[in-house]
């Protein structure tokens, strides 16, 4: 009767540690793709600080191998415990007994309690032009088991999460017959089911849906004749549908998610043709903003038979977002300017597309969004501030500015995920805790 009994306790204990486990890993913080899982730039979570200190939140680590000298742009990415991100790393070997340097572009896994680097895997040659802004663009993206990364010269690898081993690699400009941009390829992977979709612009595809298992082809967007753009795709629903927006260099396509049938095309140039800013699905409209004296337009879906149109609501020049990212909430976009007042932040009103306040702030930048606030990031001397999403003011409640530890613009977008703020800049990455105590 006591074995019984011993035994029934013993299993009692194992199957509770299972349960608990099993909530552990269910809890673990996550920030999958770049601008977050529903690609709104939005997290979700809760308890975090209103108000910084004067020194800013609490430093909780800094890695600062993530390649070396201006090693890129690309934001991170969270999931089960680790981080990826991606830059340069200069490797020095001997040829002909003369030293050399090669450049590569290199995702990095990176613990998350620490910084340490977990692995990493050469993806191919680096974007190191001096005069284009040398460095990665794209964001890594995670899949379960499995992350992707997408390099400036369109090499995709598919890698093991936990080891970095290679699954399979295709290079999209050369498989699609499509030509490289003049800052390089910028815009990251996305994940729809089973299909990874990446948009090479070429002759053979302007969209491309892939088995994300294997890498194979599993459908294709005609060529349109206009290169890609630096945007990442943005999958939205409307109507019963699943869309892919894709911008490209002289405006934006809409493509049906299920076999990549051109669902409407709609111009959108700019001066250097470059349509860096994701589109934004709101309440049956479409947000499409970017720089270069081009600025923003809604659209309005609507159906005719089988077809799908857009109907422009109205257009403004001011609310022209460069690259740093837009944030939509209870219907007021925030981001900053390029030109307009030489660059600064504003609330925008996406009912009618007058500006409800601008304010100076930490000029022209990059942002994210948690629990009603804004985080943004200053693109030329990497101050950080912290606003509340209200179309009423600006108001600021904390601002800090990153250590002069690297070099370059400061151009990758923050993110919010566990409790903490993650701030890119060139080869260092910076931890902050931001919850509320």
């Amino acid at each position: 009767m006591k074995t019984a009994r011993l035994a029934l306790t013993i299993a009692s204990i194992a199957f509770f540690n299972i349960i608990v486990a099993g909530w552990a890993v269910a809890a673990e913080p996550s920030w999958p793709v770049f601008h977050g899982p529903n690609g709104d730039n939005k997290s979700t979570e809760t308890g975090l600080l209103k108000a910084w200190p004067e020194e800013g939140p609490p430093l909780l680590w800094k890695s600062d191998q993530i390649g070396g000298g201006i090693s890129g742009y690309s934001g991170v990415v969270l999931a089960e415990g680790r981080i990826y991100t991606s830059g340069n790393e200069e490797v020095k070997r001997l040829q002909d007994e003369t030293e050399r340097t090669d450049v590569y572009s290199t995702v990095y896994c990176l613990d998350a309690k620490d910084g340490k680097i977990l692995w990493s895997y050469r993806n191919g040659p680096a974007w190191n032009d001096p005069g284009k802004f040398p460095g990665t663009r794209s964001t890594p993206t995670i899949d379960g088991d499995y992350v992707y990364d997408e390099s400036p010269f369109g090499q995709l690898v598919c890698l093991e999460a936990k080891t970095g081993k290679k699954v399979w690699d295709l290079n999209i400009l050369a498989e699609f017959e499509a030509k490289n941009i003049t800052w390089a390829l910028a815009g990251s992977v996305i994940i729809d089911g089973e299909n990874l979709i990446c948009t090479p612009g070429g002759d053979k595809a302007s969209v491309a849906a892939l088995d994300k298992k294997t890498g194979r082809i599993v459908w294709t967007t005609p060529g349109t004749g206009e290169l890609t753009n630096y945007a990442t795709p943005y999958l939205f629903e409307w109507d019963g549908m699943r869309m892919i927006a894709s911008m490209t260099q002289k405006g934006m396509i809409v493509v049906d998610a299920k076999d990549g049938r051109l669902l409407f095309s709609v111009p959108h140039e700019t001066k250097h043709d470059i349509n860096a800013t994701m589109p934004f699905y709101f309440d049956g409209k479409l947000l499409v903003v970017s720089g270069y004296g081009t600025g923003s337009e809604l659209l309005k879906l609507s159906k005719d038979g089988d077809a799908v149109k857009a109907e422009q609501l109205w257009a403004q020049k001011a609310f022209d977002n460069q690259h740093g990212g837009i944030v939509v909430e209870e219907g007021y976009a925030y981001g900053t300017t390029q030109n307009y007042k030489g660059g600064i932040w504003v609330c925008l009103n996406l009912a009618d597309g007058e500006i409800a306040w601008d304010e100076r702030g930490i000029r022209k930048g990059s942002c994210t969004f948690a629990e009603g606030m804004i985080y943004g990031m200053s693109e030329a001397d990497g101050a950080v501030c912290l606003f509340k999403a209200t179309p009423e003011k600006y108001e600021e409640t904390g601002r800090f500015r990153l250590p002069e530890e690297g070099s370059g613009m400061y151009w990758a977008h923050p993110v919010v995920c566990g409790k903490r703020l993650y701030l890119r800049h060139s080869h260092f990455l910076y931890c902050y805790d931001v919850a509320e105590k």
